[in-house]
């Protein structure tokens, strides 16, 4: 008999993609324990080396998402300057071990939910009291008793184990007035992707393809143009499956989408239409990367219009910006463009309402399976948004565990302190800005300037501001100080600029922007910390003359800082002493306390 063990927590988390370690770690960091179950042996998702695909987000000046997903980034700029898969995995890895409150299950597969029917409150009818999942180097099977579950799987694993509802397919544009070609609702998708790579060599490499790769012509790239020359070129157009069933097909699918991916390497290596003879076929996905599949229903259903409209919801717990980019199920036999692109306003609003089920109880969800039509997935499915969508739903729990609430009445009594948990945590909230204390407001400044308080942490146009007129250029060793009356101080937040267009780094943009690389050239160029991050810092608190150290970092490496401090002080100082670039000067962003 195999061995069974139970754990029992505040929040399990299944999927560990960048939304669902998004969340995990934000639950966990307030003090949540959380079980985080993936069924894979390495975290990211789509975006661990084992499928490749880019982390996308918001386009757009200043648009670039904060919080963990920035977190993330900026260590990888700062360890992995080659932007190496294994040095990147190890990072993912790295930030989901270094919370105590993390218990990680890795290849461990969730297999099934026990249930209970009752009458719920909200007119929800189920509840999960358990989930089970195979770890398969183990040969064991645990059983996570939970308050709260958080469905990142991206296949929505806990809908048919717990009979949530959802949705899958493309809806009728009447349905919800979308803007969309689709005029009878049926059951496709977008499809799936094994990805490719490349890396040049200083000699030529021949390649032999197996007989059972595809064989390509120059008719089947029309509108898909490969170029290894290209910093951009990442194979994502190689897809299958969209008008089939991405989940019961996704083996299938696998071998055909490998036949394709060796007959793409085979024509660009072979065809002599390409300056490719020193190329070596360096990575071959043979996990396919899903797009789509099942949508959660929540208590409200994103739609097209929502985005295009530019609807601003109350409850806002995230943002959007990646264009209306939805691929036609054919995918690479789809003839002429393979993807739409429509433009979206940049940042747009997403509500938490679509981040828990409508039937289940004690179920979120957060990734490209929450609560939207499939027209609005095309655009919020991309890992950067979903991240935020993670870090939300971390925060949600949180206080849901603590006030003893369900995912609903959040929403209906404390979506302002969910929004302020996130706004700390250096979340961007197009429609809001953090609330400065009166102390903090009325207090006297010193060697800074009223833009350090002003709840706004970043520029933006959406603030009338520019990037000079955000932040306090502060020479090194020069502190900043406030003055007041002894209070006192229950936290710091501290926002530094680290370059969110990323314009201090080398190379393309997309070298710039991307943390990862999908081929690599014998010239592509090593990463750094954005010149202008504060590299080192002190923050001190002050009472009746004695200074109190608070906080003192070397080697910073990230954006934001939310210190709690909880002391009696009638003076706050804090002091940047140098920056990643070697210049003499500093801009802060925000200084403020509560």
């Amino acid at each position: 008999m195999l061995t069974r063990k139970t754990i029992c927590c505040d929040l399990c988390v299944v999927g560990g993609g960048i939304a669902g370690m998004s969340a995990a770690i934000s639950a966990a960091r307030e003090g949540l324990h959380v079980v985080l179950m993936h069924e894979r042996p390495v975290l990211g998702g789509n975006a661990s080396s084992e499928i490749r695909m880019w982390i996308c987000g918001a386009q757009g000046e200043n648009n670039r998402e904060t919080g963990i997903v920035e977190e993330i980034a900026l260590e990888n700029l700062y360890r992995n300057p080659t932007k190496s898969y294994a040095i990147w995995d190890s990072v993912l890895y790295d930030f989901v071990r270094r919370e105590p409150n993390i218990e990680l299950l890795l290849n461990c597969t969730c297999m099934d939910a026990k249930t209970e029917l009752d009458a719920y409150a909200h007119g929800r009818d189920t509840r999960i009291t358990r989930v089970t999942g195979y770890q398969m180097t183990t040969q064991c099977f645990y059983e996570v008793e939970a308050a709260f579950y958080c469905d990142s799987s991206g296949d929505s694993i806990l809908a048919p184990l717990c009979n949530a509802q959802f949705r899958i397919g493309r809806e009728a544009g009447t349905e919800f007035s979308e803007d969309t070609v689709v005029s009878t609702a049926d059951n496709m998708t977008m499809g799936m992707s094994c990805l490719i790579g490349g890396r040049e060599t200083e000699e030529p490499i021949r390649f032999i393809p197996p007989t059972w790769s595809a064989k390509l012509t120059e008719r089947d790239f029309e509108k898909r143009d490969p170029d290894l020359n290209k910093d951009n070129e990442n194979f994502w157009y190689l897809e299958l499956g969209g008008d089939r069933d991405t989940i019961a097909d996704t083996e299938t699918l696998r071998d055909e989408l490998l036949g394709l991916a060796l007959g793409t390497w085979d024509y660009i290596k072979n065809s002599k239409k390409f300056e490719a003879d020193n190329w070596d076929l360096d990575f071959l996905g043979f996990l396919p990367g899903k797009r789509e599949s099942r949508r959660m229903c929540g208590e409200y259903c994103i739609t097209q219009r929502d985005i295009s409209d530019n609807v601003v919801f109350d409850d806002e717990i995230a943002y959007g910006g990646w264009p209306l980019d939805d691929h036609y199920p054919g995918g690479f036999y789809h003839r002429g463009t393979p993807n739409t692109n429509v433009q979206t306003p940049a940042p747009y609003s997403l509500p938490y309402r679509a981040l828990y089920s409508k039937n289940v109880d004690n179920l979120f969800f957060a990734g490209r399976n929450i609560s939207m039509t499939h027209t609005a997935m095309s655009s919020i499915r991309v890992m950067a948004t979903c991240g935020l969508l993670g870090e939300a739903v971390g925060k949600a729990a949180s206080v849901a565990v603590k006030e003893q609430l369900r995912p609903h009445d959040v929403y209906l009594t404390r979506m302002h302190r969910v929004q302020e948990l996130l706004l700390n945590s250096d979340c961007f909230l197009p429609s809001k800005t953090r609330t400065i204390s009166s102390v903090c407001k009325t207090a006297d400044l010193q060697g800074g300037s009223d833009v350090l308080r002003n709840g706004q942490d970043r520029a933006h146009a959406i603030y009338h501001t520019d990037e000079r007129s955000c932040a306090c250029v502060v020479p090194h060793n020069s502190p900043i100080v406030y003055r007041f009356a002894e209070c006192t101080v229950s936290a710091v937040h501290l926002v530094f600029c680290s370059d969110l267009n990323r314009r201090t780094l080398p190379g393309s943009v997309t070298e710039q922007t991307r943390s990862t690389r999908a081929n690599r050239r014998r010239n592509s160029p090593q990463m750094h910390m954005p010149t202008m991050l504060c590299r080192e810092f002190r923050l001190v608190g002050e009472r009746n003359g004695e200074q109190i150290p608070l906080l003192t970092v070397t080697d910073n490496r990230k954006r934001a800082y939310h210190v709690s401090v909880e002391q009696p002080l009638d003076a706050l100082m804090l002091v940047p002493v140098s920056n990643w670039g070697g210049s003499e000067e500093t801009p802060v962003i925000s200084f403020d306390f509560q």
